[in-house]
């Protein structure tokens, strides 16, 4: 296994933290409230940063999404790559990515997914003589970032793939509220369009890039808590010695710490399987599970460590809490992650 970047994904990762730093600051989230920041959003496509996710990977994107998570930036940047770009790119005809592929890389279309699938979806063929279009009814409780999207991929009952666009007769998105601002939305469906993408195992393997992309974003939200934990400590005095030469904020610091690297190494482990066209499926459940249980345990000791501080709404620590916590639920919590991940160890074992 070689985790180290390659040029061109050293070279976005750099220009990513400089764009996410300059215009992700705490007083322009402050500013944005609950709403997706457009500008930055237009600043990261005009730097050619999601075009670059298709010759970069699915390791590019998880060193991207590291900056993005860095700076709790409010901006559909994994969304739109994991389920639009990175799979249109391997799992569309070749006129799918000839339509689809250029208003993703450049940002003009955002694509969402309605994840995992719950089997509320169900379909029924148009015309018998297309295998590839069908109309979809049904509901998700709520979709990440579906009030900015354009296109978003939903999975059937039977696990088939469906590009909706939002703006079809037959889509209603109802705004909800997460506990991190992620423009979400009920997604409601009344005998919608839908448009097959990919064939068997196309489901299984965006779930698994998804997964390793979200990952890759809670990695980044742990160090950014887990970097003005380290700021406040070294700082805040108590009895005139900083709270940073107390044994018991060493080690809460250091375990965070670990925590964060093991997300991070798991992420990197299954991104890089992905590209190197290795099975990833379980190394995708390993980082969801770290990402889920171990990012819980940092975010909430970056509160902590900033004693009465973290308690405050308003302190920028707050939101690393809020996207901590909104990644732990969105991957499937840890006990879930993990009981999918002996079911499927299980089962590679018994083939």
């Amino acid at each position: 296994m070689d985790f180290a970047p390659t040029e061109e994904q050293s070279a976005a990762q750099g220009l990513a933290a400089r764009i996410f730093g300059d215009l992700s600051t705490p007083e322009r989230l402050a500013v944005a409230g609950p709403a997706t920041d457009a500008e930055l959003w237009k600043e990261l496509c005009a730097a050619g940063l999601t075009a670059a996710v298709e010759e970069t990977g699915l390791l590019g994107l998880v060193l991207l999404l590291e900056e993005q998570g860095r700076t709790t930036a409010q901006v559909p940047f994994a969304a739109s790559c994991a389920y639009g770009l990175l799979s249109v790119a391997r799992h569309g005809t070749d006129e799918q990515r000839e339509r689809l592929l250029p208003a993703l890389r450049d940002g003009t279309a955002v694509a969402t997914g309605a994840f995992p699938a719950r089997g509320g979806i169900r379909v029924g063929n148009t015309d018998p003589d297309i295998d590839d279009a069908g109309r979809l009814s049904g509901s998700v409780p709520y979709v990440p970032w579906l009030r900015d999207a354009d296109l978003v991929l939903v999975p059937d009952r039977e696990h088939r793939l469906w590009i909706v666009r939002t703006a079809d007769p037959g889509v209603l998105t109802e705004p909800v509220e997460t506990t991190a601002p992620w423009s979400a939305a009920r997604l409601v469906l009344d005998g919608a369009r839908g448009e097959r993408l990919g064939g068997a195992g196309a489901y299984e393997a965006v779930l698994a890039a998804a997964r390793t992309a979200f990952a890759g974003l809670q990695a980044g939200v742990c160090a950014g808590s887990l970097a003005r934990a380290v700021a406040h400590v070294n700082t805040r005095e108590q009895f005139g010695r900083p709270l940073s030469t107390k044994q018991g904020v060493l080690l809460r610091a250091a375990d965070a710490h670990m925590d964060t690297e093991a997300i991070r190494v798991t992420a990197y482990e299954a991104a890089w399987r992905y590209d190197t066209g290795l099975p990833y499926g379980p190394q995708a459940l390993t980082a969801a599970w770290w990402a889920s249980e171990a990012g819980k345990r940092v975010v909430h000791a970056g509160q902590h460590l900033h004693g009465g501080t973290g308690a405050d709404l308003d302190h920028p620590v707050h939101r690393h809490f809020l996207w901590g916590r909104q990644l732990d639920a969105y991957l499937g919590c840890g006990g879930e992650v993990l009981q999918e991940l002996g079911e499927s160890l299980v089962k590679e074992g018994t083939e």
